[in-house]
């Protein structure tokens, strides 16, 4: 049985750690090339010290600046001669904090990141791969977050606005780029146990896995087997799609 994703190349930001760690794992087994993009570059060089396969690269990006996502994939094209045919938007950050007390410099941190984010490095694949020639069965996955349509526990408005923002994005994106080829599509985690879900106080993560219908908080990698599903052409007809991987939202 072939691979899923044979010989393509996949680029994923937020690399380093969680999601996006698993993301290139699952990606590697089925097959890709992967670039594994992050601002911290060690943290990248450590996922893809643990990739099946020889042909991946670490790479350090800082998505919300259009020089540093422009010079990645420039390196990018010089590296593999051909520009990635797979993005996986994961870099993302969270702060928790009442609206009342947010100020504007916690606030642009964070759309900065998750929404300017996915859309300077969406923008800058998209040119690439029409310059390249490259648009078939191309295939954007964006990670937002079931927090954009339950917000369920506070101090996570702007960060819920944020991921709403990309939900929004890519549906308006998948209008646009599906005349080429391209299909985007966002992934809609749950509770995840990651980095970013580890600060979250026990009594506060059982009363969240109260609320999931399979009584548990997910992996890393059964969000992972989704987006390189997204990724293959397995799913060549989902386009503009948002898809929940919560366990079930009661």
């Amino acid at each position: 049985m072939s691979s899923l994703v044979d010989g393509k190349l996949a680029l994923v930001t937020g690399a380093g750690s969680g999601i996006g760690r698993e993301v290139c794992r699952v990606l590697a087994r089925e097959g890709a090339n992967v670039v594994a993009a992050d601002q911290n570059i060690k943290a990248a060089q450590e996922t893809v010290a643990y990739l099946e396969g020889t042909e991946h690269i670490a790479l350090h990006i800082n998505v919300e600046d259009r020089n540093s996502v422009e010079t990645a994939f420039k390196y990018v094209m010089k590296q593999f001669s051909k520009p990635p045919t797979i993005i996986v938007n994961s870099a993302g950050i969270a702060r928790e904090m009442f609206l009342i007390k947010f100020d504007e410099s916690n606030f642009d941190d964070i759309i900065n990141v998750n929404l300017e984010g996915t859309f300077l490095v969406t923008q800058t694949a998209v040119k690439a791969m029409i310059e390249g020639n490259a648009t078939e069965n191309s295939s954007i996955i964006n990670i937002s977050s079931i927090l954009a349509k339950h917000c369920n526990f506070i101090g996570h408005s702007i960060y819920c606005a944020s991921k709403a923002g990309v939900i929004a994005m890519t549906k308006c994106a998948s209008l646009e780029f599906g005349q080429f080829g391209i299909r985007v599509n966002a992934v809609l985690p749950g509770l995840i146990i990651t980095p970013m879900t580890a600060n979250i106080p026990g009594e506060t993560m059982e009363m969240l896995i109260k609320n999931v219908l399979l009584q548990r908080a997910g992996k890393p990698e059964e969000v992972a087997e989704v987006i390189v599903f997204l990724a293959s052409d397995r799913s060549s007809y989902i386009n503009g799609a948002s898809i929940e991987v919560t366990g079930g939202i009661n």
